[in-house]
């Protein structure tokens, strides 16, 4: 049985002058206690799994524009696709690696013709795999174990021959028995893999039993850990953590996680979580974050949900009076603290509606040049109230009626 190496393997890596200060305070309760990490590496894989969203595919022009952002970010491996899929898609994953400074990978199944084609394209990085669960195995690729073991050594073999680093992932890794997944990752660290990817494939994992099987992989490698975790049960984010906090060096994620079915870890999620939750220097510039999310969101007509974490448009906007007049004094009080809306490039919002206290119309009144009165806020306040609660958006424009109605003074009004 192989015994993880005190060795780590140099890959390759963009390094980046951090853009924003760590944080401006901490705090206790859950977040007294930020050293489960010790590192995060991000490979992004919008351009390859993400692409692979129902419905969903992006033109060259756009993945140019996505991978170039992403190499700005400092993102440290780009999937930029699948090489021998097309001739276009083999062109696109070409150029990509050709214009971006960080590492570029292709994906490939353990078929000869896959492999050279991400070899031909130039990648940095070649990301073999093959099934390994019994179910995939007997009624998808219709191979045996022993085929299986036999095709994954050849191929990680021939992409260390040419001298280009290699990724090995046993695909439906977290439904596949535990002595053979065993087998196979010697097989392929014997063989030289420089990465093992481990996929929840299926997104069967818990983060718990997820953490036992990144352990159980790294007791028997010495070869660098990555994870690929997908959201069938919403824990792809949890899952990919998990897989950090037992050790993986790095977790695929591609950007509002879109993907197979109901999609991959979250790109924003995952680096927000890192950086935010556990205090870990990514080398992700954050502040783009919401311009990124926003592209790929246009690209792929995949709409973010309002409630999307980190990235969806409520996620710094408050209505609820409490809440509101808490932020306005200070904005830890009701949200994370350790993550603001300028660590991720967007900007909070006070909403008018039915919840609506009179802090926020008063902030949002002085805003749009009213010096009104206490007796006149509360009057506004009941009037947006009462739209609110007809299920009416109330738009700035309604505020600027209101105010005319309760005959509010403006500013210049106070000064003349």
């Amino acid at each position: 049985m192989r015994r993880p190496s005190s060795h780590r393997i140099q890959c390759l890596t963009t390094w980046r002058i951090r853009r924003i200060p760590r944080r401006i305070e901490f705090f206790q309760g859950t977040l007294a206690r930020t050293g489960e990490i010790d590192g995060v590496r991000i490979f992004d894989t919008t351009l390859r799994d993400g692409e692979q969203s129902p419905r969903t595919s992006f033109s060259y022009d756009e993945k140019r524009d996505i991978a170039a952002v992403l190499d700005e970010m400092g993102t440290h491996v780009i999937e930029a696709g699948f090489p021998v899929n097309s001739d276009a898609e083999f062109e696109a994953v070409r150029d990509i690696s050709n214009a971006t400074d960080t590492t570029v990978c292709g994906l490939a199944r353990v078929v000869d013709e896959d492999v050279e084609a991400a070899l031909d394209s130039g990648v940095e990085l070649v990301h073999v795999f093959v099934s390994t669960s019994d179910v995939q195995l007997q009624d998808s690729m219709h191979a045996s174990r022993e085929e299986a073991v036999d095709r994954a050594v050849k191929c990680v073999e021939r992409v260390k021959e040419a001298g280009v680093e290699c990724m090995f992932s046993p695909m439906d890794a977290t439904r596949t028995d535990d002595d053979f997944l065993v087998e196979v990752v010697e097989a392929v660290s014997d063989a030289g893999t420089d990465w093992i990817n481990i996929p929840d494939t299926c997104g069967v994992a818990t983060p718990t039993r997820f953490m036992d099987l990144v352990r159980m992989v790294r007791e028997n490698t010495d070869a660098q850990v990555d994870v690929h975790a997908h959201d069938d049960f919403g824990l792809a984010t949890a899952n990919a953590i998990a897989g950090f906090e037992a050790g993986a060096a790095q977790a695929q994620v591609s950007v509002n996680g879109i993907g197979e079915r109901a999609g991959n870890a979250a790109f924003e999620e995952v680096v927000m979580a890192s950086e935010a939750l556990y205090d870990v220097d990514t080398g992700i510039d954050t502040t783009r974050i919401t311009e990124l999310s926003r592209m790929v969101e246009d690209y792929s007509d995949i709409p973010n949900p309002p409630n999307k974490p980190v990235v969806g448009r409520n996620a710094f906007s408050h209505e609820s009076g409490i809440h509101a007049a808490g932020v306005i004094e200070n904005s830890d009080t009701f949200e994370p603290g350790v993550m603001t809306p300028e660590m991720v490039g967007a900007t909070r919002e006070f909403v008018l509606g039915k919840h609506t206290g009179t802090h926020s119309v008063r902030k949002r009144l002085k805003e749009i040049g009213y010096d009104p009165t206490d007796s006149e806020v509360r009057a506004v306040t009941r009037l947006v109230k009462d739209y609110g609660a007809d299920k009416q958006r109330v738009t700035m424009a309604d505020l600027r009626r209101f105010a005319r109605e309760e005959n509010v003074t403006r500013e210049e009004e106070v000064r003349a």
